[in-house]
């Protein structure tokens, strides 16, 4: 069994995808860890598994992330300082299948909120203690799209990668290492529940959520600001930044069904 580290870890939308690959690598690593998703039942499945598996403790956090009531019971968590929490993994996250004009303001709006406005409450209620006792690791799940004009999810995620490149620039130097993770197409269910076709997207483009998180959470150790996993997304982020913005930007989304939401995964 692997040593306790004595650390908690909290990561949101823990039950799929990249945050349960999160959950389960820093339970492995000896870090307690903190879920949070919205399915109860889901939470306490992962978290008995993870118990199971590598004798961590692994406690249940129910929240809608879209949700203030949710925010401030997670920010609550993050602000007890008889409970500490040394890394925080904001990873929970939705994605809208059709473009800005498409999509109904309302989905647009909690897009934002899940992905920016949460971000940003969880992180500045983490750095309080983390600040305090001089250390603590923030881990933001960014995209590659980031570095992309493709509507209001790039937008957002661009975001999360410009303040995690300014937060670890301010607060390394205090003990808080702060990293954007931005990977590329990941078989994970985001897209499944997006409503996504796949086959659009070559299959050397998509990656496996392990390594994507092994690699995340070993540039945030080292102090990375930014994580991109893969030599592939790597020269796709370099080379956005000198390509014109008609190429960058790709094929536009396909027009919306009637009926059908343009709904994503959190």
């Amino acid at each position: 069994m692997t040593p306790r580290s004595g650390s908690t870890a909290l990561v949101t939308g823990a039950t799929a995808g990249l945050g349960a690959e999160f959950a389960h690598q820093l339970a492995e690593q000896g870090h307690d860890v903190v879920l949070v998703a919205r399915d109860e039942a889901r939470l306490q499945s992962v978290a008995a598994e993870l118990t199971r598996r590598f004798g961590t403790t692994a406690e249940v956090l129910p929240a809608d992330l879209t949700d203030d009531d949710g925010v401030a019971a997670v920010v609550a968590r993050l602000s007890d300082a008889s409970r500490p929490v040394e890394i925080l993994v904001n990873n929970a996250g939705i994605g809208l299948l059709h473009d800005f004009d498409q999509n109904s303001i309302e989905d647009e709006k909690k897009h934002l909120k899940l992905h920016v406005e949460t971000a940003m409450e969880l992180s500045h209620a983490a750095l309080q203690g983390m600040l305090e006792r001089g250390s603590g690791r923030i881990i933001n799940v960014a995209s590659v799209a980031a570095f992309l004009p493709r509507g209001s999810y790039s937008a957002a995620k661009a975001w999360l990668l410009s303040f995690s490149r300014w937060a670890n620039l301010a607060y390394s130097p205090r003990g808080v290492k702060v990293t954007a993770v931005c990977p590329g197409f990941v078989h994970t269910e985001f897209h499944d529940r997006m409503g996504m076709d796949k086959s659009v997207a070559p299959g050397w483009t998509w990656l496996r959520p392990g390594r994507v998180v092994r690699e995340g959470l070993a540039d945030n150790a080292r102090g990375k600001a930014v994580s991109i996993p893969t030599k592939r997304y790597k020269v796709l982020a370099a080379a956005a930044r000198i390509l014109p913005d008609r190429i960058t930007a790709g094929p536009p989304k396909k027009p919306k069904e009637p009926g059908r939401a343009s709904a994503g995964n959190g």
